[in-house]
């Protein structure tokens, strides 16, 4: 014999199953909005936990009135980059926050990253082609820095390599370090308290810059609070890839 189910029973159950699926969905709609809001949270918490304080920023007040000027802070790389190991206390912004861009002002780790700190140095040199070199000029005030400062005329005047090749050679030659006028220039500098420094970071397709900056604090967890003033954008520049 056969069964044929009523037509309002069929309806209802059609109805009962669109209800269904149409809650299932609302609820997984909720989640995702939830997940948006908590990520959101979380990176507002992180941004605060990068942030300078509020008497760094106080003690400086009349020098970041000057264009071209920041406050910002670099987290050591071996305790907050999960890349480097699995560690709870890892944050999500990509690279820990031990690095940062004067260009484009963000620690996220990526094209443009000009700084790095890790095991209490300074890194200036990353990934690819992109290379740069940086040099401790001493206990000597931010505000007196110029790229006329003798061991910055070497920086100022420098002309980034346009061939990969020479682009790659430039980079050993300044991972090995290199004497000018009596001032060594390289990769790395070790990060040192009331110390000031000047690199340049050549980033193709995206910036060349001239860069002064002096370490005003050094917090509990190693990072590095750091002034910084940015003393000339060069044209971007462009390299010719090998084939």
């Amino acid at each position: 014999m056969r069964f044929t189910l009523p037509a309002t029973i069929f309806v209802a159950l059609f109805l009962g199953l669109s209800i269904t699926v149409s809650a299932q969905s609302e609820s997984r709609d909720q989640v995702l909005s939830q997940i948006e809001a908590k990520r959101a949270e979380l990176a507002a918490l992180e941004k605060s936990f990068l942030e300078p304080s509020a008497d760094d920023y106080a003690a400086y007040a009349e020098f970041l009135k000057q264009p071209d000027t920041g406050l910002t802070r670099l987290l050591p790389r071996e305790t907050y980059d999960d890349d480097v190991k699995s560690n709870k206390k890892s944050l999500t912004t990509r690279g820990g926050g031990a690095f940062y861009s004067f260009t484009r002002r963000t620690h996220e780790y990526g094209s443009g990253t000009q700084i790095g700190l890790e095991q209490n140095e300074f890194n200036v040199s990353f990934a690819g082609a992109d290379y740069g070199m940086i040099t401790n000029l001493g206990d000597v005030p931010l505000e007196a820095v110029t790229s006329e400062n003798p061991a910055i005329k070497f920086l100022a005047s420098y002309s980034a390599a346009e061939e990969e090749p020479q682009a790659r050679s430039e980079y050993r030659r300044f991972a090995s370090g290199e004497t000018i006028g009596g001032t060594i220039y390289k990769t790395r500098a070790q990060a040192r308290l009331n110390r000031t420094y000047a690199l340049r970071g050549i980033h193709y397709s995206d910036s060349d810059v001239l860069v002064a900056f002096r370490i005003i604090r050094k917090d509990d967890d190693d990072s590095v609070i750091i002034l910084w003033k940015l003393l000339k954008k060069y044209p971007k520049p462009e390299l010719a890839r090998n084939n």
